[in-house]
């Protein structure tokens, strides 16, 4: 009896270890809200590189666009694979979306989990090249010369790029209209093109078009310089201070996942961001690498989620 039980136990354990083998085996599937080739996707590619080697496990992309990120987010909050799927969590899941609809399949709150904080892009408030202004005490004094106010491009309602214009129009009191555009990309076009005057644009969208000298960079919409565009001043540093805005990542997982699979998958986020390569890299795209605990990321998407769900109730944005 004794000894049918004995191996009956070890039966059991290999069978769980055979398991866990297999788990170990299976590509992490990281999803991503947007389309293959843009900037959040860069972001993610290049992390999950070096996550993979971390980790020893392969990790593969899956690109879920739509919806302001809501498809994949909900794809990733009723998963119950756990361990074995992440989500590129952004601005937009975490703290617009909550507010800009009224009605969501997910709880960004209660359904993800926070593992760490990926990356934030600075945004930098662009003009095309028939706006005659070089600073932003020439470009309000163009502005509020113009006849019935001006229009500003964005990537999209709720994005970023639209409420950092709206915070600009509440903190300066420009009279401004939104065009909302399909993502940063055909917006930077329409700026080129001049069928819109400005936009406050994310640096990975945008740092290619301003080294080029196709559009001008007024000022930097972050506390301090970056180091992709040295010569750009900040907002704050012409006189409008406590201006900041971003858009922002971080990678989160069901909720549900461990405590310890968390804890593992951060590990392997940090060591890659502290990493020489990634930093490399990100700083080529003028994306600024934001090393942390879980507990950092909650914090940080808390102060997000209270002071841009303010804005957009203030201003009645909805996207439903």
């Amino acid at each position: 009896m004794i000894r049918t039980l004995s191996a009956g136990i070890a039966g059991l354990a290999l069978v769980a270890a055979s398991l866990l083998a297999q788990a170990q085996d299976k590509p992490i599937e990281w999803v991503v809200g947007y389309a293959a080739g843009g900037g959040s996707d860069s972001v993610a590619r290049i992390a999950a590189e070096t996550m993979s080697k971390n980790l020893g496990r392969p990790i593969v992309i899956t690109n879920k666009p739509g919806a302001a990120t809501n498809i994949a987010a909900d794809y990733a909050a009723r998963s119950r694979d756990y361990g074995n799927v992440v989500l590129t969590a952004d601005f937009a899941t975490l703290a617009a979306n909550p507010f800009l609809f009224s009605k969501l399949s997910y709880n960004a709150e209660k359904d993800l989990a926070p593992v760490g904080m990926l990356a934030r892009f600075p945004l930098v408030l662009v003009v095309g090249p028939q706006v005659p202004a070089t600073n932003l005490k020439e470009f309000l004094a163009w502005a509020k010369a113009q006849p019935g106010g001006v229009n500003y491009a964005s990537a999209g309602v709720g994005s970023p790029h639209h409420l950092a214009g709206e915070l600009l129009r509440e903190r300066t009191g420009l009279p401004m209209a939104h065009v909302a555009y399909r993502g940063a990309a055909p917006a930077m076009q329409d700026i080129l093109g001049g069928s819109v005057p400005f936009m406050l644009v994310d640096t990975a969208s945008g740092n290619q078009f301003i080294l080029a000298g196709k559009v001008k960079a007024i000022g930097v919409a972050s506390a301090r310089r970056i180091a992709t565009l040295p010569d750009v001043p900040t907002l704050a540093e012409q006189g409008l201070t406590g201006y900041e805005a971003y858009a922002w990542q971080g990678l989160s997982v069901p909720a549900g996942t461990s405590a310890d699979t968390v804890a593992r998958l951060n590990k392997a986020l940090v060591d890659a961001l502290e990493s020489t390569p990634v930093k490399a890299r990100f700083l080529a795209l003028g994306v600024e690498g934001l090393p942390g605990s879980p507990a950092d990321m909650a914090a940080y998407v808390k102060a997000e989620r209270e002071r841009w769900g303010r804005l957009i109730k203030a201003s009645n944005i909805k996207v439903d």
